[in-house]
């Protein structure tokens, strides 16, 4: 049994942990704990692969973070001490990782990333790729429990070779755009401005956007520096998005492009400062994809607004909204082909965009690069890409709430709520409940009781019950946080602090 001190590194899909020590949060990620995860990968690449450690190539990369150094050297250690061929690419994009198991030039077995996405500089961790994707939970699992146990594979001498793979990486983006558009500087007029915020992103100015012609004058955050000193590497941060947003106004962009730290996930904003995100991004890579594959399905997170799913219907599409955590909205798009309904996109509204061309990775640099492909097309039509969102409805009002627990047993707590949340709305006047929702409960409210809808579900990963909410009408949103106020007010297990903060009831 894998005891607490191994399980808590468990995230999702990923391994992570404090890597940098100070008061407030004790190192744990140690170099003892990374060179067990990475010599039980190892093992684990050997078992699915059928190939001996010796025989196995493996690439590893690492955002800004200042842990990076000391974690990759240790990765390194038990990679070479294991027999295996490393490819050591220095600072990368997560997506890029994988993408070595995909080119020819280095036809990896397995990659390493070491991220922690965008979290705190303190904080690290590893996240592994084989040529059939990202790993699932279970397999992040496995690896645990391979270290807990100590498994290692036999001590032999492996190599490392330092390779430059961000320029094959970027190439290939810059040879899209070009193949698509026809002509070798598709963007020369454009003014384009990129946020790296100091993570991996900044090779996408200098790499993708210059040439093919963009004037990237303006763009900021580039420098890699793992502290963050500017702001969170984060499209879904507000005050990242007002940076960028300020930054397109300063420089009189044409447009504006934010990566998060290790660049699986985007934001963009338009000329006049407006944000292109969550709803508004959906949005407009779905129009993309849904003129070149009409009447497929767009993949979404739970929490995607009515106006979306009134837009994609509208193009001929159907929107498919499931559970939050992109490995889940990824998964579930890949089930959706095999089964046979066409499915171009995996989208959620924190940026995460994963499309069927493009092995169903989340890479922000490449959903960005499409955007730019349109761009560019639009603009020899005298359009821009605001104008395939013209008719994009946005809600008047929204918010989101997050409960806390006092219960330790907080998955059945939460779950018997929800059960009973479902109960009572259906027989509330005014309530609607989602015919198909597959985690929580969605319900929409007529114009009496607030004109919006609420979600009210379980966290993917820890103790929190966030609600989301959405209103065509002032004060709408409040209005229907009071309604649930009114029914979660009798959960004396759940911390009800948040909501009443939002609804202006603190004690």
């Amino acid at each position: 049994m894998v005891t607490e001190e191994w399980s808590k590194f468990k995230s999702g899909s990923d391994i992570r942990g404090t890597a940098v020590d100070s008061e407030k949060e004790p190192l744990d990620l140690t170099d003892e704990k990374v060179k067990a995860f990475a010599s039980a990968f190892v093992v684990w690449l050997s078992e699915k692969t059928g190939k001996s450690p010796e025989k196995l190539v493996i690439a590893v990369g690492h955002d800004s973070r200042i842990s990076a150094p000391r974690l990759k050297a240790d990765v390194l250690e038990s990679f070479v001490n294991s027999g295996a061929k490393v490819f050591d690419c220095g600072l990368a994009s997560t997506p890029s990782m994988f993408m070595t198991t995909q080119e020819k030039i280095t036809d990896t077995d397995g990659a390493l990333q070491l991220t922690a996405s965008h979290h705190p500089y303190n904080k690290n961790g590893l996240k592994f790729f084989t040529k059939d994707g990202g790993l699932e939970g279970s397999d992040i699992s496995t690896i645990i429990e391979y270290a807990s146990e100590g498994k290692v594979p036999a001590l032999k001498q492996g190599s490392v070779e330092k390779i430059d793979f961000m320029k094959t990486y970027s190439e290939s983006l810059v040879n899209k755009v070009r193949n698509a558009c026809g002509t070798e500087k598709p963007l020369k007029g454009f003014k384009i401005v990129v946020d790296a915020g100091n993570g991996a992103g900044g090779f996408y100015v200098e790499r993708v956007l210059k040439p093919l012609g963009a004037d990237t004058s303006g763009s900021q955050f580039l420098e890699p520096d793992g502290m963050f000193p500017n702001h969170i590497p984060n499209p879904e941060n507000k005050t990242a998005m007002a940076a960028i947003c300020k930054c397109v106004k300063d420089n009189k962009a044409d447009l504006g492009l934010i990566f998060d730290t290790d660049v699986d996930r985007a934001g963009a904003v338009f000329a006049d400062g407006e944000e292109i995100n969550r709803n508004r991004l959906i949005a407009l890579i779905s129009a993309i994809l849904l003129e070149e594959h009409p009447g497929s399905t767009i993949v979404t997170d739970s929490v995607t607004s009515d106006g979306l799913n009134e837009f994609i219907t509208l193009r001929g599409g159907v929107h498919h909204r499931f559970k939050r955590g992109y490995k889940n909205v990824i998964n579930e798009a890949i089930r959706l082909n095999k089964e046979g309904t066409y499915c171009p996109l995996a989208i959620e509204t924190s940026g995460h965009a994963a499309l069927k061309e493009n092995y169903f990775l989340d890479d922000g640099a490449y959903l960005v690069t499409r955007l730019i492909i349109k761009a560019a097309q639009l603009k020899k039509e005298g359009k821009d890409l605001k104008y395939l969102i013209k008719d994009l409805k946005m809600p008047l009002e929204e918010g989101e709430i997050r409960l806390g627990f006092f219960e330790k047993d907080f998955k059945s707590y939460g779950m018997k709520m929800i059960e009973e949340l479902t109960d009572y709305s259906k027989k509330q006047a005014g309530f609607t409940i989602a015919p198909s929702n597959y985690e929580g409960i969605r319900v929409s409210l007529d114009e009496s009781n607030g004109d919006g809808w609420f979600l009210v579900r379980m966290s993917v990963h820890d103790p929190i019950v966030p609600i989301n909410i959405e209103s065509n009408q002032k004060g709408g949103v409040k209005k229907i946080a009071e309604k649930l106020y009114c029914f979660m007010n009798n959960y004396s297990g759940l911390d009800l602090s948040n909501l009443k903060k939002f609804i202006n009831l603190e004690d």
